[in-house]
């Protein structure tokens, strides 16, 4: 019995709507990365782009535990010597772009290589509940459903 590996004409790619109001970022995150790789079909290939393209509304107001939103902190460099510069979680979900702390969970949950910087490419996040994809059909994937620990009461 030979193994199976999908083929490009093998691949059948879906569009899936997330809400992300009052779902708790990682647990978010996790499943978006999952979906995204592909790992959730039977024909999944780790070398192929086989994930569905993932839309997430309403990151603005997802959640997180603890104390992270005061305490999380996510730096960057401007490239200039002693440039770093830090921003809490809370900061940037008041900013100008809510959506970054989402995509960014995303990001760090996938492998740092080329598929996976082209399986960001199918993530659509936006901060409010509008979005351009109708035409699309997505599928609805209610995960405050999924478990009770998907979700968090402010």
């Amino acid at each position: 019995m030979k193994t199976y590996t999908a083929t490009p004409a093998d691949i059948d790619k879906k569009w899936i709507l997330i809400d992300a109001e009052g779902v708790v970022l990682g647990r978010l995150a996790s499943i978006v990365a999952n979906r995204l790789r592909g790992k959730h079909k039977a024909s999944y290939t780790p070398h192929m782009d086989m994930g569905d393209n993932v839309i997430v509304i309403n990151a603005d107001k997802v959640q997180m535990t603890g104390n992270k939103r005061a305490e999380k902190t996510y730096y960057r460099h401007t490239g200039y010597p002693g440039g770093i510069k830090s921003r809490t979680a809370g900061e940037i979900l008041e900013g100008k772009h809510p959506e970054r702390v989402v995509t960014l969970a995303v990001k760090r949950m996938l492998p740092g290589n080329r598929l996976a910087r082209k399986q960001m490419t199918n993530l659509r996040v936006y901060a409010g509940a509008e979005h351009p994809h109708e035409a699309q059909q997505p599928e609805v994937l209610d995960v405050k459903s999924m478990n009770k620990k998907n979700t968090r009461t402010a």
